[in-house]
């Protein structure tokens, strides 16, 4: 079945899927503007789309093929090009060479708690948004193109500006296409883009004297535009929200301090080592994701018609995994919108079904960064819960988000979980108050 999603303002996508997902089942169809999606979560069907055909059928993304100057990112560049970059950039992001980032990591981090270390002895209200977002942004800018930022200290300079930007897309344009498909090829020739022009341009000259073995100079920029892009937002709305749970559930931040305690002790200095083989930090972490996954949706274009399980998916058919509700599935995940992270426990992890939990996508074309990410989260949660606790406070607003709708809300001055406006910071060893 069918069904027109245009003008289905009052219900977020996201939302949309989880209600579709216990009216019609695990499999079922819809359309967005013109375009037909078959949704799928059968874990089953899941597995041969994005891991056993992934190289046959589904190998590509959706394509709205108007990226401007990122048309050979890594995320979006289709078939052998993509195999070919993949496959040039998968070493960068190994345990190992994470690991080398690691101090680059450390640097900025330190940068974090002293700047609420500011703030805490001021006793002001914050937006904590605003900190883990410079936190995740530097690291990025250091990591990808080795500048040393400060977004904490210049917080509207050029690169904080022009990261903004790239999340600033054209929806007219994204309109245009989707009633108008015809047209694209017009329209790029005409130079549209969904990315803003000014950002790819400012990235462009950041990056215009790096060289790579077997990467032109347009491949460097985009990926290196990408990883900020992909990274960044990400990365600094995961903690939101993991902050967010933790003040909504103390006593689950009280068992992840005293491990974080037991590991480092007197504060010690955080190792990569150490920190990788925390296991109740790991199951906080992974059940905020399951929450909050960074993307709300997977999806694949079917390059050939194919039979999966006796459903046949015609050619060209965009494949859609509705990841949030997928990881909201009471079948799957009881009591799914608690926070609970003896979910991931060492005795229970082995039970999940992969194919069910999918924060990173899975497969050749999952997420490349999930290392890198993990570490960059992972560490400044443990730097910050060292000193600081977190708890709710009375103008705290309690509302069903995903990360899409991070940036989406205007500043006020009360803490929701989609915009994590202000907060009071207290002393350390206190309180940062939601």
């Amino acid at each position: 079945m069918y069904w027109g999603t245009t003008g289905r303002d009052h219900q977020v996508y996201y939302l949309a899927d989880a209600v579709c997902a216990q009216k019609y089942g695990k499999i079922w169809g819809m359309y967005e503007l013109r375009k037909p999606i078959l949704a799928v979560m059968d874990p089953d069907m899941i597995k041969t789309i994005l891991v056993k055909e992934c190289f046959t059928y589904f190998t590509n993304r959706r394509n709205f093929r108007l990226n401007g100057e990122l048309y050979d990112a890594v995320s979006i560049a289709e078939d052998n090009q993509w195999r070919r970059i993949r496959s040039l950039i998968t070493p960068s992001f190994t345990s190992g060479r994470v690991k080398e980032m690691f101090v680059l990591m450390k640097h900025h981090s330190a940068r974090l708690t002293e700047n609420l270390q500011t703030k805490a002895e001021q006793d002001e209200v914050i937006c904590i948004k605003d900190y883990f977002g410079a936190y995740s942004l530097d690291v990025m800018a250091s990591c990808a193109l080795s500048v040393d930022l400060d977004s904490f200290k210049d917080p509207s300079g050029p690169f904080s500006t022009h990261a903004g930007k790239l999340f600033q897309f054209s929806v007219l344009l994204f309109l245009f296409q989707g009633f108008f498909p015809f047209f694209i090829p017009l329209l790029n020739l005409l130079g549209a883009s969904l990315f803003n022009k000014s950002a790819s341009a400012f990235f462009k000259t950041v990056v215009e004297n790096m060289r790579a073995e077997r990467l032109t100079d347009h491949e460097i920029i985009s990926q290196a535009t990408m990883f900020v892009f992909a990274g960044y937002e990400t990365s600094s709305a995961t903690l939101c929200f993991l902050v967010y749970c933790l003040a909504r559930n103390p006593k689950i931040m009280k068992c992840l301090q005293k491990e974080i305690d037991a590991t480092f002790p007197n504060k010690d200095p955080v190792t990569y080592e150490a920190l990788m083989q925390m296991e109740y930090l790991d199951s906080v972490v992974n059940e905020g994701l399951r929450l909050y996954p960074p993307l709300a949706r997977l999806e694949r274009m079917a390059k050939e018609t194919v039979k999966i399980n006796g459903t046949t998916i015609p050619k060209g058919m965009l494949v859609m995994v509705p990841v949030y509700a997928l990881h909201r599935d009471s079948d799957l995940w009881p009591e799914p919108e608690e926070f609970k992270p003896e979910r991931f426990s060492k005795e229970n992890k082995q039970s999940i079904n992969p194919y069910t939990y999918l924060p990173f996508g899975i497969g050749p074309r999952n997420c490349l960064g999930m290392r890198f990410a993990m570490a960059l989260v992972k560490l400044a949660l443990v730097e910050v819960l060292q000193t600081y606790s977190f708890e709710v406070c009375q103008e705290t607003e309690v509302t069903v988000i995903t990360h899409d709708s991070a940036e989406k809300r205007h500043s006020i001055a009360l803490i929701t979980p989609s915009y994590f406006t202000s907060c009071n910071i207290y002393k350390p060893s206190t309180f940062l108050k939601f």
